[in-house]
């Protein structure tokens, strides 16, 4: 059985999976809007990992014997700035989701809960990787800056990406 605190901390988690979902799918539809539709499917795919994130999330806490409260999910951006300044906040919102889910395995650890520690292992190696490819994506845009043909080829490159759902599911 979790505890209280440890339900409650992944209860908020999954509210900041869903939230991430939610800002992912605004800034999908801010590409779409202009007609960037391959950078408005690698954000839309985003979106879709993060709810599976959510209901991993979910699922860990039903077989644990924790309280799932479902939270409010506040309403994200829709504007922006430019398309350096969307990939800009993506990547700090993956940094967010990062030290969120850090301070839950320490809350974890400091219980001797391990089941949840080692849980919480594949969203710790999952947010290495989303750093990673979010730092990347940051670092390509700023070398496309305002060539209409480099923006093409970077649209037709992140139209490419698939959500592949773990396990199937």
């Amino acid at each position: 059985m979790v505890s209280e605190k440890i339900a409650q901390l992944i209860n908020e988690q999954i509210a900041k999976e869903q939230y991430a979902a939610q800002y992912y799918l605004s800034m999908s539809a801010w590409f779409n809007s202009r007609d960037l539709e391959g950078i408005a499917n690698y954000f839309r795919v985003q979106s879709k990992e993060e709810l599976m994130h959510a209901d991993k999330m979910f699922d860990y806490l039903a077989d644990v014997g924790g309280e799932i409260v479902i939270g409010e999910i506040p309403k994200p951006p829709h504007t922006f700035a430019d398309v350096q300044d969307v990939f800009e906040k993506a990547l700090e919102h993956e940094r967010v989701v990062t030290r969120s889910i850090f301070n839950i395995v320490k809350a974890a650890n400091d219980e001797g809960d391990f089941a949840t520690t080692s849980f919480l292992q594949w969203f710790i190696n999952e947010q290495v990787e989303e750093e990673s490819s979010a730092s990347l994506l940051v670092s390509k845009i700023k070398m496309v800056k305002d060539n209409p043909s480099a923006l093409y080829l970077f649209d037709q490159e992140l139209s490419q990406r698939v959500f592949v759902p773990e396990n199937g599911k």
